[in-house]
């Protein structure tokens, strides 16, 4: 049986799932691209996923961390790559090893550093790249995005063998594209992330939004979180075609934070939203 009852959001051909309750446990997981946002609990349904996003160090998201990567060895899985801020890497390391000692066996992974701007190779055509986002130091979003190869206009004629006579001679024949597929926030305040491309054209963003109540604008200051009236105005400046908010608080319920968002945002805004909380379980 699984250890959790996952959300779930189909999208294309995409899975969504994860669970997401501020101060409890997030954990997003995308298993068709091989990536998992934060890892919160380590649910059982992520765990075969290869890739670990970790945004920053706080306990909802990453407690479950050394679970992760145990469980991956007792099953026999590969070692799992975990992208994390640069400044995380020794703390990790250390958890790891003090696990390890209580266990009786080293627990694998392949740990890589992480500032806004790197970029790393998923898989195949699919890259993640980390942007800054404002909540602790080191914190970083990602992007997954897709990059293909076209061959400029002027080569377009050519046959087989002229293309790979140009190749040899060092010549550049082609131009890169890039359609980013995701962005996931984690934990931020107020950014104005519309002013990124490949954040604000990305087909699903998946941004924090904690507070929805007036009363709680002091307490999105102070934890450098969102609050409706901020996210709001960002979504209809955006160009994402899905929007999944994440991380609301305890202190409201699916169906109030369901009214304020259809009342703050437009009708076009809305529809293309989500609550990851208001879906249905994925067991």
């Amino acid at each position: 049986m699984p250890s959790h009852r996952l959300a779930k959001i189909i999208i294309d051909d995409m899975d969504i799932i994860g669970y997401s309750v501020a101060g409890e446990e997030t954990v997003v997981a995308m298993p068709q691209l091989d990536v998992c946002f934060d890892i919160g609990k380590a649910p059982d349904q992520v765990i075969p996923v290869n890739n670990l996003l970790l945004t920053h160090g706080h306990m909802d998201h990453a407690a479950g961390i050394g679970y992760y990567l145990s469980h991956r060895n007792f099953c026999g899985m590969p070692p799992a790559r975990v992208f994390a801020p640069a400044n995380l890497l020794e703390p990790i390391r250390q958890i790891l090893d003090a696990w390890g000692k209580l266990d009786g066996s080293s627990v694998p992974v392949t740990l890589v550093g992480i500032k806004p701007g790197d970029e790393h190779r998923i898989k195949g055509n699919l890259y993640a790249r980390a942007f800054p986002v404002n909540h602790n130091y080191g914190a970083v979003g990602y992007s997954i995005i897709e990059k293909r190869k076209k061959l400029k206009p002027e080569y377009t004629k050519l046959k087989g063998p002229q293309i790979v006579e140009l190749k040899k001679q060092g010549i550049k024949i082609d131009y890169t594209l890039e359609f980013p597929i995701v962005s996931y926030m984690g934990d931020t305040s107020y950014m104005d992330f519309s002013k990124i491309d490949y954040i604000a054209k990305s087909k699903i963003l998946i941004i924090e939004c904690t507070f929805f109540l007036d009363e709680h604008r002091d307490r999105a200051d102070a934890g450098k979180h969102m609050h409706i009236d901020e996210l709001a105005g960002l979504i209809e400046r955006m160009q994402n075609e899905h929007v999944i908010v994440t991380h609301l608080s305890q202190r409201i319920g699916i169906g109030q934070a369901k009214t304020i968002l259809r009342k703050s945002l437009s009708a076009k805004a809305y529809k293309k939203t989500t609550l990851l909380m208001d879906r249905k379980w994925f067991l």
